[in-house]
């Protein structure tokens, strides 16, 4: 079917939501072609992108479709059973979250619906809690405001695995008339309250450390969406002083007060850092909307100082392992392939087991289930981390809650992060990571990207004065090194790794996003060796990116 049909399929529809039927009539001829030639696809983790009507975009008859595909998966592994609902603050994110339910009780399962925003941490906790069958987040996590999303979750809480959503994929694609879904009966839905948030937040207790008395004051931010339900509660109920930033914790699905809702970006932490200069804090956490990501900012030297993903990972890390009373040796820490070689040289300095995955929480999930050894820590570089398994998904509620408690123990010692920091980097190394993302959007994108990467696999990336010593093929599951080929045993991935002496360059499509991301990491002397390395490497591989 051609991008006309589509088209005058959904303009002859009758159940075509009204909204949506407007905004279909205001389209441009490139638009229509635009939105009716590709359909929005159902990747490893579920949908994500911008709102509008159309194939290729997220709308109520999108979404419904994705939950159908979802439950005639499941109902083919399940007889009967349950599933779990959890949303954040986007525009028609309950109402999403509501058609699933229909959708769900079409098919004989059962949805249990939080009855306000709740975090995605909570929706993977609430998985297991219930023995259910699956869950679904409506979530576009830290995307722009214009996207929204659909992650699927499995039985164990953790995202579907590769061989699940492949196999969703083809339930979803099964559905040819996306205005034939049907919606089920009311008696198949159920709600669940704010009562569950103590049944949570009383489990993950379990993770604080050290009971020290609290010194330090804290600012957050949930940047106007789900952690503002859970995590303000749970810092004063360990004993921290907790200032809001009160305009930005209103539920808010156009983002006013906040110019980002990426703790990776900057200006995100604007309105945080007004705040926490006029009270004079210590330290700044602010969320992503479906608070699976924290952002970090600390004072030190009489300014805000902001930290990577990586960065609070590795200061999580390394607190855990030295102020645990009981670490098993047989424990495992896990990590990503695109994440810092930091936390396997913090890791393996206590001869712990690391596994390295896919990039992706949804494969350290994965993981954590498959393996009977006791489950330590696990992180990936884009500020999401999980210290307790009873969450099988990155938990920002976890991370605010011992980052809080690291600082508040170094603070009797007269240190901040930034020095626990340093404290690392001088027993292990400068460590200094970077990622570039280029978007690729409209029909041609995907294409553009995709003749990139294969660029950069048949010819691999070469830098002036380094010496390439290994580079990776995760779609052909190939190592190439000293001439020599051997086999990877990690999934077939779109991932292109290349590995010199002391720095490292991954290129991945997102699995989310119309972008290429770029991973540059780097071992130096110092930040400023680092930093001249970093510039080098950008620079020669841009350069053949834009055929310069």
């Amino acid at each position: 079917m051609n991008y006309k049909n589509n088209y005058e399929t959904w303009l002859n529809a009758e159940q075509l939501d009204k909204a949506l039927k407007i905004e279909l009539m205001s389209l441009s001829d490139d638009e229509i072609i635009e939105r009716f030639s590709t359909p929005l696809t159902f990747g490893t983790g579920g949908l994500r992108g911008p709102m509008g009507v159309g194939i290729s975009r997220l709308n109520v008859h999108t979404m419904m479709q994705a939950a159908a595909g979802f439950a005639s998966y499941l109902k083919k592994h399940f007889d009967e059973g349950v599933v779990v609902i959890s949303y954040d603050n986007r525009k028609d994110s309950k109402r999403f979250a509501e058609k699933s339910a229909l959708v769900l009780a079409s098919y004989g399962l059962h949805a249990k619906v939080f009855e306000s925003l709740r975090p995605t941490p909570m929706l993977s906790y609430a998985v297991r809690h219930f023995n259910a069958i699956g869950g679904i987040m409506i979530t576009a996590s830290h995307n722009p405001k214009e996207d929204n999303g659909f992650k699927a979750y499995n039985q164990t809480g953790a995202q579907v695995n590769l061989d699940e959503a492949k196999a969703i994929i083809a339930e979803v694609e099964k559905i040819k008339d996306i205005f034939s879904i049907k919606e089920g009966p009311l008696s198949l839905i159920s709600t669940i309250d704010a009562s569950f948030d103590d049944v949570y937040l009383k489990d993950i207790a379990s993770i604080q450390i050290n009971q020290e008395p609290k010194t330090i004051k804290i600012v957050y931010s949930p940047l106007h969406g789900t952690g503002g339900t859970v995590i303000p509660k749970v810092l004063r109920h360990m004993g921290f002083e907790v200032i809001e930033v009160t305009e930005e914790m209103v539920p808010d699905p156009n983002f006013t007060h906040t110019e980002s809702s990426n703790p990776e970006q900057e200006k995100a932490y604007i309105g945080a850092i007004q705040t926490a200069k006029t009270h004079d804090a210590d330290l700044i956490l602010i969320t992503d909307p479906d608070a699976d990501r924290l952002g970090v900012a600390v004072k030190h030297d009489d300014d805000y100082r902001l930290l990577t993903g990586n960065q609070t990972a590795a200061i999580e890390l390394e607190y855990i392992l030295n102020q645990s009373k009981d670490v098993p040796s047989d424990g495992i820490v896990y990590t990503t392939i695109v994440t810092s070689d930091l936390i396997k040289r913090i890791a393996e300095s206590k001869s712990l087991k690391v596994i390295e995955t896919l990039t992706g929480f949804k494969f350290i999930g994965e993981q954590a289930e498959l393996n009977d050894a006791p489950y330590i820590f696990g992180c990936e570089e884009s500020y999401g981390s999980l210290i307790s398994d009873k969450v099988r998904d990155k938990d920002a509620v976890q991370a605010c809650m011992i980052l809080s408690e690291i600082a508040n123990h170094y603070m009797s010692a007269k240190q901040t992060l930034i020095d626990r920091l340093q404290s690392i980097y001088n027993t292990f190394g400068f460590h200094l990571e970077y990622t570039e993302s280029i978007f690729f959007r409209g029909v041609e994108g995907p294409s553009t990207m995709e003749n990139i990467i294969n660029d950069f696999r048949n010819t691999p990336l070469s830098i002036d004065g380094l010496t390439l010593i290994e580079w990776r093929d995760y779609k052909a599951k190939k190592l190439y090194m000293n001439n020599q080929m051997f086999d990877l045993t990690l999934p077939s991935s779109n991932v292109i790794e290349f590995r010199f002496e002391t720095a490292w360059v991954i290129l991945r499509p997102s699995g989310t996003e119309p972008k290429l991301k770029i991973y540059f990491g780097i071992q130096a002397k110092d930040s400023h060796l680092a930093q001249n390395m970093l510039s080098l490497l950008k620079a020669q591989l841009l350069k053949r990116i834009n055929h310069e």
